[in-house]
């Protein structure tokens, strides 16, 4: 119950962040699609390499610091920034940078979601009845699950997999530790493209980005897809026999 002497938020005040989002994946979709490109990569790798052998640590810094602001507002360029990782520091740790910047811009816009709507979609869907009440039951029955499945397929936009779980009241932690985990698979596919992308350069060509639906990479991640889902397999049909 709202305690009456305390001051309320004004709505629009509480989906300030939300609108920022919007108004920069706007802008940057906009204006910032050149620069966020593979073609701006080519064309910039030698300072790239230059400044990173002069100044590691704070490429790194500048680096994570990049990849947070370009997930955290939606802006064109994330599986560049993937690549770029694999590019400047190979697969290994450009992996870690990889998962680690995505997985802060990931908790900023969940908590800008959740403070702008999720509190009161979450009371709504908790309050609703008939179907919207049961698939909201079943999500929370099987959290852990849910979120690694969500991140596991590639077929899941990402701001997607960051904006659901804000609206179903997800633990934080369990928001935080299931992005951190569940990207690793698809970040490491791409953190090696992007490892390779000097011999790309000097052939003059472009890198297979679809390289993460070839058998011999989708079938391990469905593997884990398959996994993941299990817990809820196991309940659904422990339900029946229970019936």
């Amino acid at each position: 119950m709202t305690n009456p002497t305390e001051p309320t938020q004004h709505p629009l005040l509480r989906r300030l962040p939300l609108i920022a989002i919007a108004a920069a994946a706007v802008l940057g979709a906009i204006y910032l699609r050149d620069y966020l490109s593979f073609e701006a990569l080519r064309d910039n790798r030698e300072a790239l390499i230059a400044f990173r052998d002069a100044n590691y640590v704070l490429t790194v810094l500048a680096f994570i610091a990049a990849y947070v602001v370009i997930v955290a507002f939606s802006l064109p360029g994330a599986t560049i920034a993937t690549l770029t990782g694999g590019f400047l520091f190979a697969t290994f740790p450009g992996a870690l940078f990889n998962v680690t910047g995505a997985t802060i811009g990931a908790v900023l816009i969940f908590l800008a979601a959740r403070w702008g709507l999720g509190d009161r979609l979450g009371a709504k869907l908790e309050g609703s009845d008939g179907a919207v009440k049961r698939i909201k039951d079943g999500i929370d029955e099987n959290q852990w699950s849910m979120l690694f499945l969500i991140r596991l397929v590639p077929a899941v936009p990402f701001f997607v997999a960051n904006l659901v779980p804000a609206f179903l009241e997800v633990p934080l932690y369990r928001f935080v530790v299931s992005t951190f985990l569940g990207i690793i698979p698809g970040a490491v596919v791409y953190t090696s493209v992007g490892a390779g992308l000097g011999e790309v350069f000097a052939r003059g060509e472009t890198p297979n980005l679809g390289i993460i639906f070839e058998p011999h990479i989708l079938l391990p991640i469905l593997g884990l897809c398959l996994l993941a889902a299990l817990p809820i397999v196991i309940k659904a049909v422990s339900a029946r026999k229970g019936a």
